[in-house]
């Protein structure tokens, strides 16, 4: 019991013992720590900058080894240019070296070949005077041949000419223009006028032919061209010499009917009587395909096709036919017509009105 209460007694001696040594082994507790975490960062950070040293010493013999390998590769490609190149100089002096003496040797043999080049232009020579004689025998017959046809043109035109003026001719009571009885012997013309036959018209082809008499013409003629009176029987005399026209065909020109003019020869309804006919034709030519049926009760069930014109999905509009403006007031947004916002013209209001002498309308 003694021992008991000696320890009771110092119980709270050992407390403030016990909590005075457990603060102190805290606070060293807590210094070793720091100082043991210190010395490991410390210890690790040597370690990580050691590896990283050693990588890049690493990366730079990978880098030195690598780059050498692509140095030596493009200095091999750089020779095998040059060698290339070089070779290629060598072989185009090699090939002008040769191109120069062959050039040279056919110079010296074939161009500037003394008795080679006298035989190549004797033969130029030659060939020269062959083409020159043949063109000029061509151009010999071309001008001969130019020259008759000039001539065969000259005699046409001569002759033509003849034929026109045959009227000039001499007659055994008068001499002509080209026969004067004060020249020795005749003209040319005088001549070439009496080998020509005289000038004819031609008749076209299509054409009708017009009456060989007189009698024959004034039959066919009317009443208002010529006055009523007998016939008289035509005088045969002589055709007059020279450029002059058949009398038929004169009196034909002088005595020809009349020819109205197209608004005198058509009527004033023509028009309107084509029409006619031709909506006559229409109904003709119209044919009616379906089959008669006189009982009235068959159209009965036959079903309204109405007009294209008049009939619509919506319905039939009478725009256009009975008025020109939609007025239809279930479709106004208010309750009245539109009104416009110029006001109307006094003048249109008064179109169609008389006006007096003093300027007023009536």
């Amino acid at each position: 019991m003694a021992t008991l209460a000696r320890l009771q007694a110092r119980s709270t001696a050992l407390a403030q013992q016990y909590y005075f040594r457990n603060s102190v082994v805290d606070a060293f507790r807590k210094k070793e720590n720091d100082a043991a975490v210190k010395i490991q960062s410390w210890f690790r950070g040597c370690r990580v900058r050691a590896y990283i040293r050693y990588l890049h010493r690493i990366a730079t013999t990978v880098q030195k080894w690598w780059r050498g390998y692509l140095g030596r590769q493009h200095c091999q490609l750089i020779v095998e240019i040059a060698y290339c190149a070089l070779k290629m100089n060598v072989y185009n002096a090699m090939a002008v070296r040769i191109q120069r003496w062959w050039r040279g040797y056919r110079i010296r043999k074939h161009c500037f070949d003394y008795i080679y080049l006298k035989a190549y232009l004797r033969a130029v020579e030659r060939t020269n005077d062959t083409v020159r004689k043949a063109l000029d025998e061509f151009a010999e017959i071309r001008e001969r041949e130019e020259k008759e046809a000039a001539l065969k043109r000259e005699k046409k035109k001569k002759d033509y000419q003849a034929r026109k003026m045959h009227y000039l001719l001499s007659t055994k009571q008068i001499p002509g223009v080209y026969n004067s009885p004060f020249r020795k012997e005749p003209d040319p013309w005088e001549l070439r006028l009496r080998q020509a036959k005289p000038w004819t018209r031609k008749k076209l082809r299509g054409q009708l032919q017009r009456p060989t008499s007189l009698t024959s013409w004034l039959a066919c003629t009317s009443a208002r061209s010529f006055p009523c009176s007998e016939i008289l029987p035509p005088i045969n005399r002589k055709q007059c010499q020279g450029p002059f026209r058949d009398i038929t065909e004169v009196l034909e020109q002088r005595y020809r009917p009349l020819e109205p003019t197209l608004r005198v020869a058509e009527p004033v309804n023509g028009v309107k009587e084509a029409r006619e006919e031709f909506r006559r034709q229409e109904k003709a030519r119209n044919v009616q395909d379906n089959m008669f049926l006189p009982f009235a009760s068959y159209h009965k069930n036959e079903k309204y096709i109405p007009s294209v014109h008049l009939w619509s999905k919506c319905g039939s509009s009478s725009y256009g036919c009975q008025h020109f403006r939609d007025e239809n007031p279930k479709k106004w947004v208010s309750g009245k017509d539109f009104q416009t916002v110029l006001p109307s013209f006094d003048l249109f209001s008064t179109y169609g009105k008389s006006y007096s002498k003093a300027g007023q309308i009536l």
